[in-house]
């Protein structure tokens, strides 16, 4: 049987497609909780709680980092950056524009119900609904229809050829929920209740953790699934406490209320490392920070005054000044463990002459006030800095600082003048990492927060999602790419080094390039 694996290696990832006459192996080993398994309580202190545990509603990072330990997906990636079965035991593509899936037969949900391909199909058909409204919809878009062939096994069908399917539904958005649950939200949407909150209030999925409690505002805690169809999760239970300062973070991790902590501010990390019994363990990332600008609004529907912004501010001094030097600077929107990522790009040079003449040329030589919104510490201070810059064109920034939650809501709403970001392509192909950002289809929550619209990068990007010659698809990206950093709805700033605070007697930790935190085998020494 043909099978395609999408091989993601190192720093410089290449997508490949290869096919041999054996089965794609299982990837996990069967098995359940016993006795022998640690009784482990993990505290993991957060920036901020999820806003939704509703894996179709939610794509905000503390979202993530709590349901991806819920819920598991039918493609994974592996630990190598390979990807790999998931809750399918095996998967081909059969012809350009249908994929087959195998469905494992031993897995039930943590409500009893089984996992089958009805199941599947209720997920997928949901995601795309548009009753439901998912901002996670653009992930699936390219489905045309999903058919059950038996029990277990379902053929996705695509309006073209699709070569990011595996890897899209391997992203949090392909979770499988509880086909009960999903029954559950579309019957209180008939009674004229809003969608995307059943699965919320009782988020069911397959994962080796499962959901015990929200206390809003407080904490989330999630318990061994001990009749989980894979191998048993060592902690006992992992709860995901909110605390938003820096310092409380730190001062929890130090007098070990806390196991772990993320994020840690790159200022931070001497901190840590220097205190007894803690540590700040690092990784590569595939996040991109960037300062975004609203172009439906002037002065910054204008890409020349977009552009002599780029140009009068030094990554070099953020990074070397502010963040001890760790992070990577950014000329592109993708990081170079993405798929697709190109080094042939013509940057946005540092030059506020130049930028000066520009802004001059544009009509705003004489300056202008706008607001940039921010919402942590890290944020606020490349913000300021950032604010320093600008006063050598004359614009005169005001920072404004929001929580996680108000701060997303305002600039999915377009309520923005600049407003610092980040985007992680968790995918780890470029489709992610350009598709929702910077495609017209996708302004506001699903992505576009810059409010960017180009027709000639709407083209390129749908092209490149259905061409399946790789370097042609590549060329497609590097192409929108230039085009993007030419007009400059967004200013990539630095590529970040994930930064985590553990206990050192924790061991088992590992975090995905997408900022995820595997957390199944976490023990103590």
């Amino acid at each position: 049987m043909n099978k395609l694996h999408i091989l993601l290696f190192g720093i410089l990832l290449l997508l490949a497609a290869c096919a041999d006459d054996s089965d794609v192996e299982e990837s996990a080993e069967e098995g359940t909780a016993t006795e022998e398994t640690a009784d482990e309580e993990i505290t993991f202190s957060l920036q901020a709680l999820p806003s939704s545990l509703d894996p179709h509603a939610a794509n905000d990072g503390y979202s993530l980092y709590v349901m991806t330990n819920i819920y598991e997906t039918l493609v994974k990636l592996n630990q190598d950056l390979e990807l790999e079965p998931g809750l399918a035991e095996s998967y081909e593509q059969v012809d350009d524009t249908t994929w087959e899936f195998i469905l494992r037969e031993d897995v039930t949900f943590h409500d009893g119900s089984e996992f089958n391909a009805e199941v599947v199909k209720a997920n997928l058909d949901r995601v795309r609904d548009e009753a439901v409204g998912a901002p996670l919809e653009f992930l699936f878009t390219e489905i045309s229809e999903v058919e059950i062939i038996d029990d277990y096994t379902v053929q996705i069908h695509t309006n073209e050829p699709f070569a990011a399917l595996p890897a899209h539904l391997a992203h949090p958005g392909g979770h499988m929920i509880s086909k009960e649950v999903i029954d559950a939200d579309y019957a209180q949407m008939e009674e004229g209740g809003d969608p995307l909150t059943e699965v919320h209030k009782n988020p069911v999925g397959t994962g080796f953790f499962e959901f015990e409690e929200v206390v809003e505002g407080d904490h989330v805690t999630l318990v061994r699934n001990d009749e989980y169809w894979g191998e048993a999760a060592t902690p006992s239970s992992v709860t995901f406490k909110a605390v938003p300062e820096d310092a409380t973070r730190i001062a929890e991790l130090s007098t070990a209320d806390a196991d772990l902590i993320y994020p840690v501010n790159p200022s931070d990390v001497e901190q840590i490392d220097s205190t007894d019994g803690t540590y700040v363990e690092q990784n590569e990332s595939a996040n991109m920070t960037y300062m975004g600008f609203n172009t439906e609004v002037e002065p910054f529907d204008n890409a020349d005054v977009r552009r002599a912004i780029a140009m009068a501010i030094n990554k070099e001094d953020i990074i070397n000044e502010m963040l001890e030097g760790i992070p990577e600077v950014a000329t592109t929107p993708l990081n170079p463990t993405v798929n697709g990522y190109s080094e042939n790009i013509d940057p946005v040079e540092y030059d506020v002459e130049a930028a000066k003449e520009l802004l001059d040329e544009a009509g705003y030589g004489g300056g202008f006030t706008a607001e940039i919104l921010v919402r942590d510490r890290t944020t606020a201070d490349i913000a300021t800095f950032i604010q320093g810059e600008l006063e050598a064109l004359n614009i005169d920034i005001e920072i404004n600082q929001m929580e996680s939650g108000a701060y997303q809501e305002y600039t999915a709403d377009g309520n923005h003048d600049i407003f610092m970001g980040a985007w992680g392509t968790v995918t780890l192909d470029a489709d992610y990492g350009l598709y929702p950002m910077f495609h017209s289809e996708n302004i506001g929550a699903p992505g576009n927060r810059t409010r960017y619209v180009n027709e000639e990068v709407d083209t390129l990007l749908d092209d490149a999602r259905t061409e399946t010659d790789e370097d042609r698809r590549h060329q497609l990206y590097e192409d929108a790419q230039q085009i993007i950093v030419d007009e400059a709805p967004l200013v990539p700033i630095y590529h970040s080094v994930l930064l985590a605070g553990l206990q050192e007697d924790l061991t088992g930790y590992y975090q995905y390039p997408s900022s995820f935190p595997y957390l199944k085998d976490l023990s103590r020494e």
